[in-house]
């Protein structure tokens, strides 16, 4: 499946940091979602609610499909009453005592095309902030 956005940045931040930053629920709630469990650990099964904020708060459902320690993180992302399933992956390398983030969201076409919320640019805008933006700074402000 080809992904429909991928995000590659370079952080200035142990890639043991960026790991935990990505699975710990404590450390995701400060720049992702408030998620109410989360264990990156294959089979986990998490949902959360999200949307525009003056809009549909969509619940997500979420499954964790692949993990590497410090290396990979997988989940699928379908949301509750919709059809369609996609895949959130983040890769994790080390580069010059830096981490390189390697994102992708694949599948994003398998969603309804008539719900404007589920148009890619949604999608682009969404990670473009949780991942430049939030966790970037996140990771500027609490490099342990």
């Amino acid at each position: 499946m080809k992904p429909e956005i991928e995000i590659v940045r370079v952080f200035d931040a142990p890639i043991s940091f960026v790991w935990r930053a990505i699975t710990e629920k404590e450390l995701m709630k400060l720049w992702y979602f408030d998620l109410d469990e989360f264990i990156p650990e294959v089979g986990f099964k998490f949902e959360f609610k999200g949307g525009h904020e003056d809009g549909i708060q969509y619940n997500h459902l979420c499954e964790v499909t692949e993990v590497e320690f410090e290396r990979k993180l997988t989940y699928s992302w379908k949301y509750e009453g919709y059809e369609g399933i996609s895949y959130v992956t983040f890769l994790l390398s080390e580069e010059n005592e830096k981490t390189k983030l390697f994102f992708t969201h694949s599948g994003l076409s398998s969603f309804p095309y008539d719900n404007l919320d589920f148009a890619q640019h949604n999608f682009e805008e969404g990670w473009d902030h949780f991942i430049n933006q939030a966790l970037t700074i996140f990771l500027s402000k609490h490099i342990l």
